[in-house]
């Protein structure tokens, strides 16, 4: 795809990425009291905060994380992974194919988040673990505080993932992909409001911001 129609398209999705932050603040707030979500959640984050300001920064794990979900894009899309390799410094991932999604997974699928939701999800449905809600969040919030710090370590410096897709796009898909996640795995595991709702939330949003830019044109 060309620079300038991903640059097009990006443009053309920014109506989407205020409906779809607009309906994750719907979810947020639908999610429950503040002893079972926001306290531990926040709690959660603050732990990974000590250890990332106070502690040595784990990056073997951070690129562990980073490769892992480039090989997992691939295997979505029919690939195959060649070869891994992971170290402190950085690593790398030989496949078979690529794309913008398989690109910039690791910045838009926070692959430890994604752990902890389908652990969770599994065991609540062998062994009922809605009682664990607020461990949920917890270890939740840890996750997407490792994800978004150590990625906003490395963004510090050059990242061709990011340079070769563009600013823009890659802004948009890595939004769209973190919020995305969230607005499904969240009700899947809380049950406090549908898929389907949340889906209805989203194009209701998007369809207000098509709406009021329509009336300013």
């Amino acid at each position: 795809m060309a620079r300038w129609v991903k640059l097009a398209v990006a443009v053309l999705l920014l109506p989407l990425c205020l409906g779809v932050g607009d309906a994750l603040l719907r979810v947020l707030r639908s999610l429950g009291g503040a002893d079972t979500v926001w306290i531990p959640f926040l709690a959660g984050a603050a732990c990974w905060l000590v250890i990332y300001y106070l502690l040595p920064r784990p990056m073997w794990l951070y690129v562990a994380g980073h490769e892992l979900t480039h090989a997992l894009w691939t295997w979505l899309f029919g690939g195959k992974v060649r070869r891994i390799r992971i170290g402190s410094r950085g690593g790398h991932v030989i496949i078979s194919k690529n794309n913008f999604l398989i690109t910039l997974a690791p910045y838009f699928f926070p692959f430890y988040a994604a752990v902890v939701i389908a652990a969770f999800g599994l065991g609540h449905l062998i062994w009922g673990w809605s009682g664990l809600l607020a461990w949920f969040h917890l270890f939740l919030g840890a996750a997407y505080a490792f994800h978004v710090t150590l990625t906003a370590h490395v963004l510090q410096h050059r990242q061709t993932d990011i340079t070769d897709q563009g600013y823009l796009f890659s802004a948009v898909i890595v939004w769209l992909g973190n919020a995305g996640l969230l607005l499904v795995g969240l009700p899947s595991l809380t049950a406090n409001v549908s898929v389907l709702t949340v889906l209805g939330w989203t194009l209701e949003a998007t369809g207000r911001v098509f709406t009021r830019l329509a009336g300013l044109i």
